[in-house]
C-alpha cells in the first residue's frame, strides 16, 4: 500500500471532485508530467492534459457504444465509471513542456455511503516501455528475453501451457522458471476472478483477438499480485494460432490504492473537502505522502514542503506528544515512544482512536485540533499507512468556554433567585407580622383615643366659663391632636387593609372613574377656581375599588397643593407606555417639591411640606403605591419647587379596549 498510494516512481495518481476539478496530483504525476500540485490542484480538469483529438474520439466512440450523447471534455473519461462500469483505457498525456506519452488509466467512481458520485481517482502508468515491448514481440518472438525485468511475460501453447516465462513472471510469481514450465496458469490461479471472466477471455483470444484485463494472481508464498494483461495470440505463416503471448504489468500498488480509497469511506471525503479540515495520509512509517488543500490551509505549508520528509508528530506540540505517549502506555500497560507511534498506537492496534491536539502551523502560531486516525491495510491486514483527519478546534473551544460561562452564570443566578426568594418570604412574613401588628395597635388605639376625647368634651362643658383661657386653650390643643390621631389611626387601618385586601381584577374604565373621583371631592373645590384638563384615558385592568382610592388621593392632593393658585389648573392624561403598560399622570401646579427628597414622597408618615401649611397625615401616597404594586405597576414623581408635581403610575390596559374620555 505504501506504493499504492504514495510511491512516485511508479504511476500517477489524480483525484478529482465531482465537476472533475483535481484536489489531488501525487509526486508520480508531477514526475511524469512535469506539472507541480499546486499548479493543476482546484485549477483544472484531466482533460486539460490530455489529448483533445483522442478526447474527441472517446466521446464519440463512447456515445455510440453506449447509445446516449456523451460530450467532449472530462465526462468523456469518467462516464463509465460514473455508470458504475469498469473502465481502463488507454490515452495520450501531455506535459506542461508539450511532449506526450501514452498512458494506461484506470477510473474508480468514489461515492458517499448512499452511492452519490463525491470524485474520481486516476490511476495513469507510462506505457511507453510496454507499447515498445509489445510491438518488439509481435514482430519477433526471440526479443521475449530482451522485455525489461518490469514487464512479466510468459508464453504458452494453445493447450494453454507453459513453454516459457521471463526473469519477471518469476520475481513476481515466486517460482523458479523449472517450476513453471509445462504448467498452466492455474498454477497461479488466486480463485477471486469467476468462471464467466475466464470463459470471456479465452472467447475474445480464440477469435484471434487480443484480450485486455486485470488479474488478480497468487505468488508461491500465497500472496496476492495484480496484473494488467494482455494476451496476444501468435500466429504462425499459415495464420494458424501457435502460442499465446502474455504482457503483464504488475498494478498491485495501484489496485490497493484504489480498494484503500474506497473501502475507506471517511477518506473520500476528506481528500476532496478541503474547506472543511486537514487531510494527511503517511506510509508505515509516518512519513507524509498525501497533504491536502485543507491541512496547506490550517498549517500554512504547501504540500511538496511536507511530502516524503516530515511526520504529523513534527507538526504536533512535543509536549502534547509525549504526554499522549506517557498516558497511554499507562493505559494500555506497554510503552510507547513519543513521537509518530503515540499519534497512531491505537489505530495501529485496531482501536478507534479520536484525541485533541495542538498543531503548530508553519509560522508558529498554534491551534487546537481534533484529529481521527485510522490505519491503511492491505488485503493481508498489513498496516501500509495512516490516515490522519484533522479539524480546527478553535471555535468549539470557544464555544464551550462561552457555555462554561453561561452555565456557571446560570447558577449563580439560580443561587441568588433562590436566595432571593427566600429574602422575599423572609420580608413576606415580617410584613403580615407587621400589618397584623399596626392594624391591631391601630384598633386598640381607637378606643382610648375616644376616651380621651370624649372626656376632655365632658370637661369642657362641665367647666364652662369657669376656665381660664389659657386652660381652654390647652383643651382645644387635646381636642385637636386627638382628632389627628384618629385621622392617622384611621388612614394607618386603611394602608393596613390595603396590603391584606384581595384584589378583584376586571376591567375598569378610568375616564368614568376620575368623573366620579371629581365629584366625591364637591366639597374640598367648592369655591375654588380650577381648570380640569382631562384626556381620554383607556380601559385597565385592576380592582375597581383600590384604583378609586388611587384616584382620590392624587386628585386630593394636586386640589390641597395647589390652592395657592387662582385659577389652578389640574391635568388628568396618558404618557404612553412603559413595558407593555399605560402610563398614567395626575398634574397639578401648586406648590411643587424638590426633587433631591421624591425619595421620601411614598414612605409612610413621609411629609415635605409643614402640617401648619398643609393638611394630611403622610400616608396618602404610600397607600397609593401599595395599591399600584399590587397591580404589577408602578409609581414615580417629578416636580419641582413653586412649579408644581406630577405624579406617574403604570397599569396593564383592558385588550382591544378603546380609550374612554
Amino acid at each position: 500500500m505504501q506504493r499504492a498510494i504514495f510511491n512516485s516512481a511508479n504511476f500517477s495518481s489524480i483525484a478529482t471532485d465531482a465537476k472533475g476539478v483535481i484536489q489531488i496530483f501525487n509526486v508520480g504525476a508531477e514526475r511524469m508530467l512535469g506539472y507541480a500540485a499546486v499548479e493543476v490542484v482546484n485549477t483544472i480538469t484531466p482533460a486539460d492534459i490530455s489529448d483533445p483529438a483522442e478526447v474527441i474520439a472517446r466521446a464519440t466512440a463512447l456515445s455510440l457504444e453506449l447509445g446516449t450523447s456523451i460530450a467532449p471534455g472530462f465526462d468523456a473519461l469518467v462516464f463509465k465509471a460514473s455508470r458504475g462500469i469498469e473502465d481502463i483505457y488507454q490515452l495520450t498525456y501531455i506535459r506542461k513542456d508539450g511532449s506526450r506519452f501514452p498512458a494506461v488509466v484506470s477510473v474508480t467512481a468514489l461515492r458517499e455511503p448512499d452511492g452519490a458520485i463525491i470524485g474520481y481517482l486516476l490511476i495513469g502508468t507510462d506505457n511507453t516501455a510496454r507499447k515498445h515491448a509489445e510491438e518488439a514481440l509481435l514482430e519477433n518472438y526471440a526479443l521475449l528475453r530482451t522485455i525489461h525485468l518490469h514487464s512479466i511475460v510468459s508464453v504458452t501453447d494453445r493447450a494453454g501451457v507453459i513453454v516459457d516465462a521471463n526473469d519477471g513472471f518469476c520475481k513476481i510469481s515466486g517460482y523458479r522458471r523449472e517450476e513453471l514450465l509445462g504448467q498452466t496458469h492455474r498454477i497461479v490461479n488466486s480463485g477471486v476472478q469467476s468462471p464467466a471472466f475466464w470463459k470471456e477471455m479465452w472467447r475474445t483470444i480464440s477469435s484471434g483477438q487480443p484480450w485486455r484485463g486485470e488479474i488478480c494472481n497468487r505468488s508461491k508464498d500465497g500472496s496476492f499480485y495484480w496484473v494488467d494483461s494482455i494476451i496476444a495470440p501468435f500466429k504462425s505463416e499459415d495464420g494458424a494460432t501457435k502460442r499465446y503471448i502474455s504482457v503483464r504489468t504488475d498494478v498491485t500498488a495501484r489496485k490497493l490504492a484504489e480498494e484503500a480509497l474506497v473501502k475507506a469511506g471517511a477518506l473520500q471525503s476528506a481528500i476532496f473537502n478541503s474547506a472543511n479540515f486537514s487531510s494527511i495520509a503517511t506510509d508505515a512509517r509516518g512519513v507524509i505522502q498525501i497533504f491536502n488543500v485543507g491541512a496547506e490551509r490550517m498549517l500554512g505549508y504547501a504540500a511538496i514542503d511536507v511530502m516524503n520528509k516530515i511526520t504529523p508528530a513534527d507538526i504536533s506540540d512535543p509536549q502534547e506528544v509525549i504526554a499522549r505517549a506517557t498516558a497511554l502506555s499507562l493505559e494500555l500497560g506497554t510503552p510507547i515512544t513519543p513521537g509518530f507511534e503515540a499519534l497512531v498506537f491505537k489505530a495501529s492496534r485496531g482501536i478507534e482512536d479520536i484525541y485533541e491536539l495542538t498543531y503548530i502551523r508553519k509560522d508558529g502560531t498554534r491551534f487546537p485540533a481534533v484529529v481521527s486516525v485510522t490505519a491503511l491495510r492491505d488485503p493481508q491486514d498489513a498496516i501500509i499507512g495512516y490516515l490522519l483527519i484533522g479539524t480546527d478546534n478553535t471555535a468549539r473551544r470557544a464555544i464551550e468556554a462561552e457555555l462554561k460561562r453561561v452555565e456557571h452564570t446560570v447558577r449563580q443566578n439560580e443561587a441568588q433567585r433562590e436566595h432571593d426568594a427566600e429574602h422575599a418570604r423572609a420580608l413576606g412574613l415580617v410584613n403580615q407580622e407587621l400589618e397584623a401588628f399596626s392594624y391591631s395597635v391601630s384598633h386598640d388605639l381607637r378606643a382610648p383615643l375616644r376616651h380621651v376625647h370624649g372626656y376632655v368634651e365632658m370637661l369642657r362643658a362641665a367647666t364652662e366659663g369657669q376656665l381660664s383661657d389659657k386652660a381652654t386653650r390647652y383643651l382645644k390643643i387635646i381636642t385637636d391632636a386627638s382628632v389627628e390621631m384618629g385621622e392617622l389611626i384611621d388612614d394607618l387601618l386603611d394602608f393596613s387593609r390595603v396590603g391584606r385586601a384581595e384584589i378583584h381584577s376586571q376591567s375598569v374604565a378610568l375616564g368614568g372613574l376620575v368623573a366620579t373621583v371629581i365629584r366625591g371631592l364637591e366639597m374640598a373645590t367648592s369655591g375654588r377656581n380650577l381648570i380640569w384638563k382631562l384626556a381620554p384615558l383607556p380601559q385597565v385592568v385592576g380592582d375597581p375599588s383600590l384604583l378609586k382610592q388611587v384616584l382620590t388621593n392624587l386628585i386630593d392632593n394636586a386640589i390641597k397643593y395647589s390652592r395657592t393658585r387662582d385659577p389652578a389648573t389640574i391635568e388628568i392624561g396618558c404618557a404612553g407606555q412603559e413595558a407593555g403598560r399605560i402610563i398614567i399622570f395626575v398634574r397639578d401646579d401648586g406648590v411643587g417639591f424638590d426633587m433631591e427628597y421624591s425619595n421620601k414622597l411614598f414612605g409612610v408618615f413621609q411629609r415635605l411640606h409643614r402640617a401648619e401649611e398643609f393638611e394630611g397625615t403622610g400616608i396618602g401616597l404610600a397607600t397609593v403605591r401599595r395599591i399600584i404594586n399590587r397591580h404589577g405597576g408602578r409609581v414615580w414623581a417629578e416636580g419641582a419647587l413653586g412649579h408644581g408635581a406630577t405624579i406617574y403610575f403604570t397599569l396593564e390596559p383592558t385588550p382591544g379596549a378603546e380609550a374612554s374620555a
